[in-house]
C-alpha cells in the first residue's frame, strides 16, 4: 500500500477556479468565454475530470447512411446548471433526457462563446450512439468585432481557432460543433467563413472519428444577417462547406418544398420551436404538426425533404412529461437498434430519490449524476383484445437495483389473452456461440402469471438454438417452437426473485448459431387459463445479455493509485477537522459501471480500525474527495486515513469478492519551534 505523508496546512490549495467549484473544491464542467481563453488552452492534469470515458456505441442504422435524421438541441436557462457538477448534486428536480433511441445528434448551446458539452451529458448520450457537439456563438455588436478579429485576417487567424476547437473535442472526447453567427460580417470576414468551415470539418473528421461540423441559418452569403428558414443559395455556400445546416423556425411548407431535390437533403435539419415562438402552428404537445408537415403527407416522396429535426428544450418543459411528448412523434421518428454485447442495464436515469446497490438502499436522499445513467428502454404500450389486456411501463424511483430506478411494468391480461410480450429493446446484433441472459425482478402481490425474457432472431434458415441450459447444470427446455428454426428464444428467470435478495440469482446460457438478434422483450403469461382477468405490477431491477463464448477474465485491480491538491479546512465553531483532496488511479474502463470510492480513519496507530465508510462512486479513474470530516491526529503517532477504490463491472453476473486499489494518507499538526 501506497503512503503518503502531509503536514496539515490551511493555505488554499492550488486549484484551477476554472475547473474546481470555489466553495467546495468540487470538480465542474466549464466552457470558454472568448477567443483568448480558447487559444491559450492547455490540456492540464485538472482537465481529467472532463473528459468523457464512454466511447460513442455503434447502432443501426448508423448515422451516415442516407435517411433522416433527428437533432435534439438543450438550451435550458443558459446551460451549465445541476449537469455542471461532474461528480453529481443532490438536486431533486434536474432535468434529464432519456429517449435516445429517436434522436442522432445532441447538441449542448448555451450563449457562451465557446460551449464545451459537460462531460455527463457525453456519457449518457456516448451509451446510446448518440453523437454530441458542442456550440460557438457569436451575437451582436460585440460579436461582429470577434469575427473580425479572427476571419477578416489572414488563414493562419482563422486556423489557429479551428485547429483548437477540434483538438477540445479530441481532447475531452466529444463529437464536434454547432456554428451559429448571428451578427453582421464584413465582406473580408464572410468570404473566409467557408474556408474556416472547410478546414475545421476536415481536420475534425481526421482527428475525431464520427466527427461533425454544423451550420446554422443565419449570416447570408453577403455578410447579412437575414434568417432564411430553409436551404438556399443565399446560404448554400456554408452548408457546401460542412456537415450540414439547421434551418431557423419560422418556415412555411413551401420552404420545405423547395428543398425536396436537394441531394444532401439529409443533412438539412429543420427547426422546431416546441414553444412555437414566432409565426409556426403547434407547438407543445402539438409538436406533432410540425413534424407531420415535414414527413409530408402530401408530398408525394415517403418523406418529405429535408429530413432532420431540430428540438429546442427549455425549462418550461418538465422532464415528467417527456414520455407524453416522445409518445407523439414516434411513429414519425426513425427508432435505432443497439449493435454490440454487452447490453446491461438497470434502468437507472441518472437521478433517484435513493442510491440502491443490488437491491438495497445505501443512501438516502436526492442525487442526480447523468454519467450514472444506463441503458433506457424503448417506452412503449401494447394493447389486444381492444385494449381489454395492456401492458405499459415507466420509470420506478421508489425500488431499484443498481441506481435510482428500477423500470414499472403494469398490466392486465384478460379472459381472452394468455400472454402479453413487452419490447424493452430494438438489436440488431450478430450473435455470438453463445450468450448468457440474466434478469432481475419481483412482482406485486401474487398474481397468476410467469415472467420471461423473449429473444427475437432474424427470420433466417441458417438461424438455430442449440441448447439452453442453467449455468448451475440445471437444464431448461428451450421454447415450445422448433428449436431449429424458432425466431425468438422464451426463457423464465428468477421466477419469485425478489430485488431485495441474492438467493434466488439464476444465470443461463444460450448456444445459438448463425442469428441476428432483433429484440429484447418481456412476456408475461398466465399460469392459469381459468378465463379471468389477471392484474399485474412488475418491477424489472435489471437485464443483462453477456457474450459467452469470450474467456472469462478475473476483474482487474486498479493500480498506480495517487493522491494530489489536498485542501485541510479547520470549522471556526466545532473545530472540526476536514479534509478534501484528488484520488488518481488506473484501471482499463471496458464495460466498467462505476467505482465505489471508500475511506477508513483511524485516530492514530494504535488506534482500534474503524469500518470503511462509502464517499461516493467515481465514473472514471479520478475522484476527488471532497469535505470528509476527520479526527484530529493524537501526537506523537499521526493521523491516518485509508482509502479504496472497488470496481464493478458490467457484465459480471456475480457478486465478486472486493478487489481493491488502496492508498493511505498520514498526517501531523504542523508545529512551531521557538527561537
Amino acid at each position: 500500500m501506497k503512503v503518503y505523508k502531509e503536514v496539515i496546512r490551511y493555505e488554499s490549495a492550488p486549484l484551477s477556479a476554472r475547473h474546481h467549484d470555489r466553495g467546495t473544491t468540487e470538480p465542474i464542467s466549464f466552457f470558454f468565454s472568448n477567443l483568448e481563453e480558447l487559444l491559450s488552452w492547455k490540456p492540464t492534469s485538472q482537465d481529467m475530470f472532463n473528459i468523457a470515458v464512454t466511447p460513442l456505441a455503434k447502432r443501426y442504422p448508423p448515422i451516415d447512411g442516407q435517411r433522416p435524421r433527428t437533432l435534439v438541441c438543450h438550451d435550458m436557462m443558459g446551460g451549465y446548471l445541476d449537469d455542471r457538477f461532474i461528480q453529481g448534486t443532490d438536486s431533486k428536480e434536474p432535468y434529464v433526457f432519456y429517449h435516445w433511441q429517436y434522436i442522432d445528434i445532441f447538441v449542448y448551446f448555451s450563449h457562451r462563446m465557446f460551449t464545451l458539452p459537460p462531460v455527463c451529458w457525453t456519457n449518457a448520450a456516448h451509451k446510446h450512439g448518440v453523437s454530441v457537439l458542442g456550440t460557438f456563438i457569436t451575437e451582436w455588436e460585440d460579436g461582429g468585432k470577434v469575427c473580425e478579429s479572427f476571419l477578416a485576417g489572414d488563414e493562419a487567424t482563422y486556423k489557429a481557432v479551428a485547429d483548437q476547437m477540434v483538438a477540445l473535442a479530441r481532447f475531452y472526447r466529444f463529437d464536434g460543433w454547432l456554428i451559429n453567427i448571428e451578427n453582421v460580417l464584413s465582406p473580408a470576414a464572410v468570404s473566409r467563413v467557408p474556408l474556416f468551415l472547410s478546414y475545421l470539418t476536415e481536420k475534425l473528421h481526421s482527428q475525431v472519428p464520427g466527427g461533425l461540423v454544423l451550420w446554422y441559418d443565419s449570416v447570408l452569403h453577403s455578410g447579412e444577417l437575414k434568417w432564411q428558414n430553409e436551404l438556399n443559395a443565399e446560404n448554400r455556400q456554408f452548408f457546401a462547406a460542412c456537415d450540414g445546416i439547421f434551418t431557423n423556425y419560422n418556415w412555411k411548407e413551401d420552404h420545405l418544398q423547395r428543398m425536396t431535390a436537394e441531394p444532401r437533403r439529409t443533412d438539412i435539419y429543420v427547426g422546431v420551436d416546441i414553444f412555437a415562438r414566432g409565426d409556426v402552428v403547434g407547438g407543445k404537445f402539438e409538436t406533432i404538426k410540425f413534424v407531420n408537415t415535414i414527413c409530408c403527407k402530401k408530398n408525394p416522396t415517403p418523406c418529405c425533404a429535408p429530413d432532420g429535426i431540430f428540438f429546442e428544450y427549455s425549462s418550461e418543459f418538465l422532464c415528467a412529461l417527456c414520455c407524453r411528448f416522445w409518445s407523439l412523434l414516434e411513429n414519425r421518428l426513425y427508432s435505432h437498434s443497439l449493435r454490440t454485447l454487452p447490453i446491461c442495464s438497470s434502468f437507472c436515469l441518472g437521478r433517484g430519490k435513493k442510491r440502491f446497490s443490488y437491491g438495497q438502499a445505501e443512501e438516502i436522499g436526492p442525487w442526480f449524476n447523468l454519467s450514472a445513467q444506463e441503458l433506457q428502454p424503448i417506452f412503449s404500450d401494447v394493447a389486444a383484445d381492444e385494449g381489454a389486456s395492456y401492458v405499459r411501463c415507466r420509470i420506478c424511483p421508489q425500488d431499484a437495483w443498481h441506481g435510482g430506478n428500477s423500470l414499472l411494468i403494469e398490466g392486465t391480461l384478460s379472459g381472452e389473452t394468455n400472454a402479453v410480450s413487452l419490447r424493452l429493446f430494438s438489436l440488431h446484433v450478430p450473435t455470438p456461440d453463445k450468450l448468457m441472459l440474466s434478469m432481475v425482478y419481483k412482482l406485486e402481490g401474487d398474481p397468476n402469471v410467469s415472467v420471461s425474457l423473449e429473444l427475437s432472431t432474424q427470420d433466417a434458415p441458417l438461424c438455430s438454438v442449440e441448447s439452453v441450459t442453467e449455468i448451475t447444470g440445471i437444464a431448461l427446455r428451450p421454447s415450445p417452437c422448433s428449436p431449429r428454426t424458432a425466431p425468438y428464444i422464451v426463457l423464465a428467470l428468477f421466477r419469485g426473485c425478489s430485488l431485495m435478495s441474492l438467493s434466488h440469482f439464476r444465470f443461463y446460457e444460450v448456444q445459438l448459431s448463425g442469428c441476428l438478434l432483433t429484440s429484447l422483450s418481456v412476456r408475461f403469461a398466465k399460469t392459469k387459463h381459468d378465463g379471468q382477468d389477471e392484474n399485474f405490477v412488475c418491477r424489472v431491477g435489471e437485464i443483462r445479455i453477456l457474450d459467452a463464448s469470450l474467456p472469462r477474465q478475473p476483474p482487474a485491480q486498479p493500480s498506480d493509485l495517487t493522491l494530489s491538491h489536498v485542501h485541510w479546512r479547520r470549522d471556526q465553531q466545532s473545530n472540526q477537522l476536514f479534509v478534501s483532496l484528488t484520488l488518481h488511479w488506473s484501471h482499463p474502463m471496458d464495460n466498467i459501471r462505476h467505482f465505489r470510492i471508500y475511506c477508513r480513519g483511524v485516530t492514530c496507530h494504535r488506534a482500534p480500525e474503524s469500518q470503511p465508510h462509502l464517499l461516493g462512486l467515481a465514473h472514471a479513474c479520478i475522484y476527488r474527495v471532497v469535505d470528509v470530516a476527520i479526527p484530529d491526529p493524537c501526537a506523537p503517532a499521526p493521523g491516518r486515513l485509508e482509502f479504496t477504490v472497488q470496481p464493478v463491472h458490467r457484465d459480471t453476473v456475480e457478486i465478486l469478492p472486493p478487489v481493491w486499489g488502496h492508498l493511505a494518507l498520514e498526517f501531523v499538526e504542523q508545529t512551531h519551534t521557538e527561537v
